[in-house]
């Protein structure tokens, strides 16, 4: 019998995405967390978008930080990589092998130094 480690973040008792390591899913709960900061600053904004929107924003501007940081520090997005665009977020599937769900990409990992 083999014994599989998952880590799998829940936000408000709903399973989001399941994960190989505790890294991976860290930084996939961090990406969560800016989304959801992201969405009250939306909402708290003289914007008036529907609900379904702001949170399509919000997830979008939280995976793609990388690009949108140097952004709002005022460097030009012409000399950004373009962004690849991303599968929307669905509750993962409980699948059999141990590395993320299909339901949404895993966060961008940095190249490993050596």
């Amino acid at each position: 019998m083999a014994v599989i480690v998952r880590y799998i973040v829940v936000r408000n008792g709903e399973e989001k995405m399941t994960f190989a390591t505790k890294k991976e899913a860290d930084a996939y709960d961090k990406m969560l967390d800016i989304a959801d900061n992201l969405f009250e600053f939306l909402d708290k904004s003289e914007l008036k978008l529907p609900e379904e929107q702001m949170e399509r924003i919000s997830l979008l501007l939280a995976e793609n930080r990388d690009v949108v940081m140097p952004i709002l520090r005022g460097v030009s997005p012409r000399k950004q990589a373009p962004a690849k665009p991303k599968k929307s977020l669905e509750k993962s599937e409980d699948n059999a092998d141990a590395g993320p769900s299909e339901a949404a990409p895993a966060p961008r990992r940095k190249p490993a130094k050596n």
